[in-house]
């Protein structure tokens, strides 16, 4: 019998991929969104579709504080 679980694709680089990786791990056993990571390319993975949305907002976050505008003095 086949299981299958629904889930959504997340393709990003090296980086947000291991942001993702650590928002997963910091959360406890029952809250962890990541189904799986794919084997040949680290920077692929299938989440929780509950999850996408904070996914997004953390994402969001995350590059805000770590940009910074060139011209400010």
């Amino acid at each position: 019998m086949v299981n299958s679980i629904k889930g959504v694709f997340i393709s990003c680089d090296v980086p947000m991929a291991q942001f993702i990786a650590h928002l997963n791990n910091s959360l406890p056993p029952s809250q962890k969104f990541i189904i799986q990571v794919l084997k040949l390319d680290t920077t692929c993975m299938f989440v929780k579709p509950h999850a996408e949305e904070m996914i997004h907002s953390a994402v969001i976050t995350f590059r805000e504080q770590n940009s910074y505008d060139a011209k400010a003095n």
